[in-house]
């Protein structure tokens, strides 16, 4: 059995793409017990319904997956975590960077690894998961214990008939895609715009460019390929058009008064500057920007 932490949008997607009778959410505490149940609407074919078991005390999953968001990961695992084997690989989905670090710091006598996925999923409306988008996710260790496990990990998601691959280097694979969330998701939280819709925005004209050029020196900072700030513009861009009609997950989570994952993305890069003695003026605004629309 698979256990997924995290009944969101991305965790539906796994809960209804795996196969069935093999998946059950981990429950939080005080949860009810009734099993989780919703409509899932495929890429392509009709929706069906799907009808997924919180796991009981007692059951020991062969994996779990870990589908909350970056800023409630810690804690939800604190809970979780002491009703499951020490040698049940963690897979972590979060957006952007700090959050994995943080459980692998954590806990380094458990296999830890985490997820890079492009696959798109929401929620339109209660009880509904829509797959919303054809994409491949990644996974590859993030300590030397899980090391050993990341091509049988694969496999098991691959269960789903999703495109899963695995990766050696997953730390590089969390950055590319931190790269492109750092270019989109907080214009798109500010002006309240579709992706696409950035491009053409004079507030985004203004700050892409020095934001690109802060970006370029912290990779080199981290021990990340460089690349110059015209190539990060560019596959920024690129994305951007890509998914022109999607509404980023941050602009969702401050169009339904969540808490976004500011701190992980453009909040990480400006962190990461302070520690390494390089200007991020950019994106502690972008940061700062974000958070006040909470």
């Amino acid at each position: 059995m698979i256990a997924i932490l995290g009944a969101g949008s991305l965790g539906r997607l796994w809960a209804a793409t795996l196969p069935a009778g093999q998946v059950a959410f981990v429950p939080r505490p005080g949860q009810a017990p009734e099993p989780a149940r919703y409509r899932f609407q495929p890429l392509v074919g009709e929706s069906f319904s799907v009808t997924v078991p919180w796991l009981q005390r007692g059951q020991s999953p062969e994996l779990l997956l870990v589908t909350t968001k970056a800023g409630d990961t810690l804690e939800a695992l604190k809970a979780a975590l002491p009703s499951i084997a020490s040698s049940i690989p963690i897979v972590l989905f979060q957006n952007g960077l700090g959050s994995q670090q943080q459980v692998a710091a954590t806990w380094p006598q458990r296999p830890v690894l985490a997820a890079s996925t492009t696959e798109g999923a929401n929620r339109p409306e209660q009880g509904l998961t829509v797959h919303a988008g054809c994409g491949a996710t990644w996974v590859g260790a993030l300590n030397p214990t899980g090391q050993p496990l990341v091509n049988r990990v694969a496999q098991q998601l691959a269960e789903s008939r999703l495109e899963v691959h695995p990766e050696q280097d997953i730390l590089g694979r969390l950055w590319q895609k931190l790269v492109i969330n750092a270019g989109i998701n907080a214009f798109t939280a500010i002006l309240d715009c579709p992706n696409g819709e950035i491009l053409k925005q004079p507030f985004y004209q203004q700050w892409i460019d020095p934001l690109c050029v802060e970006i370029s020196r912290l990779l080199g900072a981290a021990g990340q390929p460089k690349q110059a700030p015209e190539a990060l513009r560019d596959g920024i861009e690129a994305v951007a058009r890509r998914t022109a009609t999607n509404t980023s997950s941050m602009r969702a989570d401050v169009l339904a008064g969540r808490p976004t994952e500011i701190d992980f993305i453009n909040g990480y890069l400006a962190r990461l500057g302070q520690q390494h003695g390089i200007a991020t003026p950019v994106n502690q605004m972008l940061t700062e920007r974000v958070q006040q629309l909470n």
